[in-house]
């Protein structure tokens, strides 16, 4: 297993964008193609961690605080912070933080301390805001499900609790291939009228990337009509305090 197989499952549940802006987390020092020898976690990293390491034989280092908040202008140990990080390129260890995004994740850190002492009923207290787009694209008909089902599976769709969350409404598209085109329905220069599903959803903003590309995969047409339109809505399983 390489540590990008582990930061990018991490990753998957806590990602690297909902984390606050003075927050360093992800990988701070290392090559995410490295192969694990093993992983010894803490909560902060400093340098008896890292000969906790090294006694153990872990070179991947996960810790809730970052070692390294704001940028090193120079590494010569003069303090902790830079001791610790020359020990761990010296001795091949990478250090990996989860901070605030893994506060921010529902399931996250201030979930896990409510359960633990026995609170009910648990809720983000400052949901964020501005994390929210919606997709909206267009398909024939007979295609239209297909599309919906690969942006569901790449992380669109959720409202809460829900999943695969979507608005459908039928209309009629039309279209002229042109000169170049390789057009799946139709023929070049001659108008197009097909029957269209407009589908609307849900995107967070860190699934967006993936959202597309399946999009665009799993469509028929060699141009695909969408709109991706940012929200002022607020995303309930993000944001600080339960």
């Amino acid at each position: 297993m390489k540590i990008k197989d582990i930061t990018s499952l991490l990753e998957k549940h806590a990602p690297l964008s909902t984390q606050e802006s003075y927050d360093n987390s992800g990988l701070i020092v290392g090559d995410s193609d490295t192969e694990i020898s093993g992983v010894l976690i803490s909560l902060d990293c400093v340098e008896s961690v890292i000969d906790e390491a090294i006694a153990k034989g872990c070179n991947l280092v996960i810790s809730h605080h970052p070692i390294v908040f704001k940028g090193l202008k120079k590494i010569n140990g003069k303090n902790y912070v830079e001791r610790t990080v020359i020990k761990a390129i010296k001795n091949d260890i990478a250090l990996y933080a989860i901070h605030t995004n893994l506060d921010n994740y529902r399931f996250g850190v201030n979930a896990k301390i409510g359960e633990l002492i026995g609170l009910k009923n648990l809720k983000i207290l400052s949901p964020v805001k501005g994390k929210l787009y919606k997709l909206v694209f267009f398909s024939p008909i007979e295609h239209s499900e297909s599309v919906k089902t690969a942006v569901f599976q790449a992380g669109a769709g959720h409202i809460g609790d829900y999943s695969a969350c979507s608005f459908t409404s039928e209309g009629t598209g039309t279209f002229a291939p042109e000169e170049d085109a390789n057009p799946f329905i139709g023929e070049q220069g001659r108008l197009e009228k097909v029957q269209e599903h407009k589908v609307e959803m849900l995107v967070p903003d860190y699934a967006i990337s993936s959202v597309l590309n399946a999009m665009k995969s799993a469509h028929p047409y060699e141009e695909v009509a969408y709109d991706l339109i940012p929200l002022a809505n607020e995303n309930n399983h993000q944001g600080a305090g339960m």
